[in-house]
């Protein structure tokens, strides 16, 4: 699948205080990209909902499009009226201070509003979202500006779930469909794995800048780390599939209580997609279902299965600070989407120590997803968008081969309970000196 240079989205994060029109290409940027995914689909797969956590197509599209309207059209826009009155019953998440909600597991059961009139939906939305962005009232520019901001970062995060949930539908479709033919083949050999050392220290962690970033990634505050060593690269499908034939999933002294009891409970015997046919491992993949390439990152395994691995390995995760401080100056350059590989890619060789920093996967760290200290939430709706989720799940950090480069930063916190599979999560090791 190609990606038009002219739907890609700028560096709108990176501005202090971005102006009208660069708020207003950003914006066309981000809502053209979320159709760009969509191109491939049929209107049959926008539909279906395969697990609570997936979400249908549809409803990703109606939700960031409820998002701008709600937060920004009817908070700033006096002529603005809704196009149906259902929709912000049918289309809010999970903010309770914006109103009642439709129940999540259900959202595959409502076959209208069509997608149709989703499409529409948008469309209208982004008329008045023009309009809006034409005319920002010196007065209300800043407010205007950061709650835009927040929401085309919003839906870039759903552009992502889209991908991993349209993965998820597809692959329960016996026909193994394909999304896209982007994917291509990589010959070169990852590097060998190094361990690079790291002198810890008492340093600073969190945001520092002008640019964007969520509440969740500050206060900039102290923490200190002990000395530790960083894996070079990402855990491939070749060492995986070595834990996997030495009894990985049959050696209850290496996993945690509740993942054990997970995997024996769902039956886990391999990362997510993944299969063995007459002795031979093959996963499905956005591109369809293909032989697993032993040089590619590991991918689709929870918390517990990289904790596992890490302690088959004698190693261990990452707090999320260490791999903070390993990833400050690191370039961000990777594996992205606006690649169009949809799927994790072997290392390249880099001049820098680390590889595979960002892009490909999502690496599990060791570390609870709890606040900073000083950290106060967003005031109103807007302040249950991170905070009210700190608890009961570990973070993840670097962006994955369905994020997008612009959204992407070295203090950026992503986080989901440790059974989660479904993402493009994996595993980078570490351990102490």
């Amino acid at each position: 699948m190609q990606i038009e240079e002219d739907l890609l989205p700028g560096s709108f994060n990176e501005q202090a205080t971005p102006g009208p029109s660069v708020l207003a290409d950003s914006y066309a940027a981000v809502r053209q990209f979320t159709g760009r995914l969509c191109k491939p689909l049929e209107i049959e797969d926008y539909v279906i909902q395969t697990m609570p956590d997936v979400s249908p197509t549809k409803w990703h599209l109606a939700h960031t499009t409820w998002f701008f309207e709600t937060f920004v059209l009817r908070e700033h826009a006096a002529d603005y009226r809704l196009l149906h009155t259902a929709y912000p019953y049918l289309f809010n998440s999970y903010y309770v201070q914006a109103g009642e909600r439709y129940y999540r597991p259900e959202r595959g059961l409502l076959s209208r509003p069509t997608v149709r009139d989703v499409f529409d939906y948008r469309a209208y939305v982004d008329e008045h979202m023009g309009r809006l962005l034409a005319s920002i009232p010196e007065e209300r520019s800043h407010e205007i500006g950061r709650l835009v901001r927040i929401g085309l970062n919003h839906e870039q995060q759903h552009q992502e779930l889209l991908l991993t949930d349209v993965k998820h539908v597809l692959a329960k479709n016996p026909l193994q469909p394909v999304y896209s033919e982007g994917l291509v083949g990589h010959s070169a050999l990852p590097p060998s794995l190094q361990w690079a050392p790291f002198e810890g220290g008492l340093c600073e962690f969190g945001y520092e800048g002008d640019g964007f970033f969520y509440d969740n990634e500050g206060p900039r505050h102290r923490q200190y780390t002990e000395p530790f060593e960083m894996a070079s690269r990402l855990v491939t499908n070749r060492e995986y599939m070595e834990f996997i034939e030495a009894g990985g999933y049959a050696n209850p002294n290496i996993w945690l209580s509740e993942g054990w009891a997970t995997a024996e409970r769902d039956g886990w015997q391999a990362p997510l997609y993944w299969e063995q046919v007459n002795g031979t491992w093959f996963s499905f993949t956005l591109s369809g279902f293909r032989e697993v390439d032993p040089d590619e990152p590991v991918t689709h395994v929870s918390y517990f299965e990289a904790d596992a691995f890490a302690r088959w390995a004698d190693a261990r995760l990452p707090t999320e600070f260490e791999w903070e401080l390993a990833a400050d100056g690191c370039t961000i350059q990777g594996n992205f989407v606006e690649t169009g590989h949809f799927h994790p890619v072997p290392a390249a060789h880099r001049e820098e120590p680390l590889h595979q920093v960002f892009g490909d996967v999502w690496e599990w760290t060791r570390s609870p997803y709890s606040p900073y200290p000083g950290y106060l939430p967003e005031p109103g709706a807007l302040g249950e968008y991170n905070g009210k989720f700190m608890c009961n799940q570990f973070v993840l950090r670097g962006g994955s081969c369905a994020t997008s480069r612009s959204h992407v930063r070295s203090t950026y916190r992503n986080f989901f309970h440790p059974a989660a599979r479904w993402q493009f999560s994996g595993i980078r090791l570490a351990r102490d000196v």
